[in-house]
């Protein structure tokens, strides 16, 4: 899971403009935060845990939350890593929150290499070159002064620079260990491969080869969000925005093993809801992400992948049998009834969670199932915190399914579910919040 969407839209309201609702990506947003879920036992890399609770924007309506914790491994005990940073130095890499940024950001990740991890730099501007052959993490000054050694200049071979930072990779491939690109860039890759779809077949061919990719975007102006959330997910890895350097050591030192280390890949999701419970549900977020029904036993479907130490949260408003109806979208089957099992009448499951993964380097998928039932809880204080974080993100977007949904509401929301916040992560969302009904007339959304 990604969280990418969130800085940058905290990065438009600090500078005093509302996010465009294409930036504000719902379930981005939700996994930023970090939610107490039991840690995982048995076999299994992750655990998945679910609650049930009100749903805040409409009385009539319940939310569900899933979420998937996977296991903690101390760094430590992660297996080797043979890195290489493929670093965009064309000039709209110049200004202070892109180049010099990437080098305090780079410059923090080294100090947590360990002797047996393998670091190379690969660079691109006008073209592509390799300023630091693959380096035992022990030569943490070699590795640092190649990285004060760069300068930003010329246009942008990300193409010529993508395809020798998989090379370089190769050549000194792990077996046994996490081998992994680290691409930092504005995405402006406009010299090089002749089509997205080129360099997405690239991203994927070398996937296949054991050789993931973490996307880092840095800096406005040229910033290709899309692209690079595509190629991370092509990539199986993890694409964050940096725009500052308390979120690079979010991410290079909180973060380090979830950001670099793959306990699970191509994980997917699936849940049946109980007809004789539920008259409707919607998934929120997850647009982008959704897949067919039948793709979910298909072991060639490629789907995300979990990081050491990451947990992912999806949530679903659900309509309760008894609830008044909403209109769902859809036309009435010509030539077949849908009947219940009777089973389903006298079950008080409100529904079922599958879940298949396959290992880091496996090929066939293993299968979790889980019910899930509804005890009439207002919910826990954590579903209560992503529920104003959701609330946020359909007020941002002037969403059609925010109810009653406002500023208000996800201030009231967040301050009474707060909790700890022992990194003050979610006071600065409170703070991102009023920033924002700042920045509408009368504390409500504007159209964009």
């Amino acid at each position: 899971m990604d969280a990418a969407s969130y800085s940058n839209v905290r990065r438009f309201l600090s500078g005093g403009t509302l996010p465009p609702a294409d930036a504000v990506r719902l379930e981005e947003l939700v996994n930023y935060f970090s939610y107490t879920y039991p840690d995982h036992t048995g076999s299994h890399p992750f655990a998945v845990s679910t609650d049930v609770g009100s749903c805040p924007w409409d009385a009539d309506h319940r939310l569900v939350r899933i979420g998937l914790q996977a296991k903690h491994v101390a760094t430590r005990d992660l297996p080797p890593s043979n890195l290489v940073f493929l670093i965009d130095v064309s000039g709209s890499m110049q200004s202070e929150d892109k180049l010099p940024l990437v080098k305090q950001a780079f410059r923090a990740l080294v100090q947590e290499l360990r002797p047996e991890d393998r670091v190379a730099i690969v660079v691109y501007a006008g073209a592509a070159g390799l300023v630091l052959p693959s380096t035992s993490g022990a030569d943490k000054a070699a590795i640092l002064e190649a990285i004060d050694r760069l300068e930003a200049g010329g246009s942008t071979a990300g193409g010529a620079g993508l395809r020798l930072a998989y090379d370089v990779a190769r050549e000194n491939y792990l077996p046994e260990g996490n081998n992994r690109l680290i691409l930092a860039t504005d995405g402006d890759f406009n010299v090089g491969l002749s089509s997205d779809a080129e360099m997405i077949r690239l991203v994927e061919t070398r996937r296949e080869e054991g050789t993931f990719l973490t996307v880092l975007g840095f800096g406005t102006g040229n910033l290709k969000d899309t692209k690079m959330e595509q190629m991370a997910d092509k990539g199986n890895g993890h694409y964050a925005y940096i725009d500052n350097f308390r979120e690079a050591h979010k991410v290079f030192v909180r973060e380090f093993g979830g950001t670099l280390f793959t306990v699970a890949k191509d994980v997917k999701i699936q849940v049946e809801f109980n007809p004789a419970r539920v008259q409707a549900y919607r998934l929120l977020g997850y647009e982008n992400r959704v897949l067919a029904k039948e793709d979910f036993a298909d072991d060639k479907k490629d789907a995300g992948e979990i990081g050491a130490g990451h947990a992912v949260t999806a949530l679903y408003e659900v309509v309760p049998v008894g609830a008044p109806p909403v209109a769902v979208a859809g036309d009435s089957l010509t030539y077949q009834q849908v009947t219940l099992k009777p089973s389903a009448s006298r079950s008080n499951d409100l529904l079922t969670v599958r879940l298949r993964y396959k290992d880091p380097t496996g090929t066939k998928s293993r299968l979790l199932s889980a019910p899930v039932m509804d005890q009439g809880e207002r919910g826990s204080s954590d579903l209560r915190f992503a529920s104003a974080v959701a609330a946020f993100a359909m007020v941002l977007r002037n969403s059609e399914y925010r109810g009653s949904a406002d500023y208000n509401l996800v201030l009231t929301l967040a301050r009474e579910s707060r909790g700890e916040d022992e990194e003050g992560y979610r006071q600065e969302f409170i703070s991102m919040v009023e920033r924002a009904r700042s920045l509408t007339a009368g504390g409500e959304t504007v159209s964009r």
